[in-house]
């Protein structure tokens, strides 16, 4: 059995490999170091926004339940909109962590369910 990378390294090691596309990353919310979760705002060129969140456990096959994968919950919405959202999420869960991404693609940089996103094992553990 494999365990589940911490909330804190995951999100560290994110920002790092953003940072090293050449593209901007920042800790908008910092939640609980071992195991809160991390929802992702994905910031486009164009001002529109994406919210990524963790996918439900249901999703998961078996052999996935220590990764971290996630679903996206708005597609180019308006930044107003995902703030909404993530203020509603962090009413119901105040461990919670954003990361705010300034990139067109990040489906390399964080695994999605049910997605083919290009996955290196990086953050799969």
């Amino acid at each position: 059995m494999t365990t589940r990378l911490r909330s804190a390294v995951f999100v560290a090691a994110l920002v790092r490999r953003v940072f090293s596309r050449g593209d901007f990353a920042a800790v908008e919310v910092k939640g609980a170091e071992e195991a809160g979760a991390i929802f992702v705002r994905q910031i486009f060129r164009d001002g529109r926004e994406s919210l990524h969140a963790p996918a439900p456990q249901s999703l998961l096959a078996p052999e996935d339940r220590d990764s971290r994968l996630f679903e996206t919950r708005l597609d180019r919405a308006d930044a107003a909109t995902v703030a909404e959202a993530i203020a509603r999420e962090r009413r119901f869960d105040g461990d919670l962590w954003v990361v705010a991404v300034e990139a067109d693609e990040i489906g390399d940089i964080i695994p999605f369910a049910g997605g083919e996103p290009e996955d290196d094992g990086f953050f799969r553990r």
